[in-house]
């Protein structure tokens, strides 16, 4: 029913008014398809009664995937894993015997064990402490090589960020007491040269933004859409073939 104006509300002569209809707002249903189950007036725009979720801070995708590496096994018969596998054996391999035979000289020279008098090998400034080190590394990239596969690229990773980061704190130290390892500057860029060489060995294929679809670490991170994508292969296999 419409509600009209009262006489006495309205001024002497001026023309009888009447007021907009008005009705009640209908109640729609709940928005049960998007799991929602309270009325609502209008249906948009829909907006979720859960607490809001601010976007998570961009970090760069490298980050991303060393902070959170992919746990797959390499199966070496496959072309494409076989490929990596030797890759990361051939990276670990290397940079093991390098580091070997830099120890071995210097402990054939019989530097002191925390000498820092300046003795050099291979053009590196060395002492017994080092060489002991940098054949404990080289043994354990050897077993790398050995293994193959994820550790093998894991440990090159791991042992990479290692070398990056002795770099900066032996060049910290340069000049000071504490450089037990006889570090030069020689030392500090042949470590960051090692560090960056094993980071790229270990991450090689591993986290690439673009890896191709048979890459066995973008399988493991795409499950879902690997599936599909395995199913579709099948389904052009049997037209292919007539079934």
């Amino acid at each position: 029913m419409a509600a009209h104006v009262s006489n006495t509300s309205r001024a002497p002569g001026a023309p009888r008014t009447t007021a907009p209809r008005t009705t009640a707002p209908p109640v729609s249903a709940p928005h049960a398809a998007y799991g929602c189950h309270e009325a609502h007036d209008h249906y948009a725009p829909y907006v979720s009664h859960g607490p809001i979720e601010l976007p998570a801070p961009h970090v760069p995708y490298l980050v991303r995937r060393v902070a959170r590496p992919v746990n797959t096994r390499l199966d070496e018969h496959l072309p494409t894993d076989h490929k990596l596998s030797q890759v990361y054996r051939v990276g670990a391999g290397l940079t093991g015997l390098l580091l070997v035979v830099f120890g071995i000289l210097g402990l054939i020279d019989r530097i002191g064990f925390f000498d820092t008098g300046g003795a050099t090998v291979l053009a590196l400034n060395t002492n017994g402490a080092l060489s002991v080190l940098s054949i404990c590394i080289g043994l354990l990239l050897f077993a790398g090589m050995v293994i193959g596969g994820n550790f093998a690229s894991t440990l090159n990773i791991v042992l990479g960020i290692a070398f990056i980061v002795s770099g900066f704190v032996n060049l910290a130290l340069l000049d000071t007491g504490l450089n037990f390892l006889a570090f030069k500057i020689q030392n500090v860029l042949f470590s960051f040269v090692v560090g960056v060489m094993l980071m790229w060995f270990g991450m090689y294929g591993r986290v690439g933004s673009a890896l191709p679809h048979d890459n066995p670490y973008w399988r493991a991170r795409n499950p879902e859409q690997a599936a599909r994508e395995d199913r579709a292969a099948r389904a052009a296999a049997r037209v292919g073939h007539g079934v």
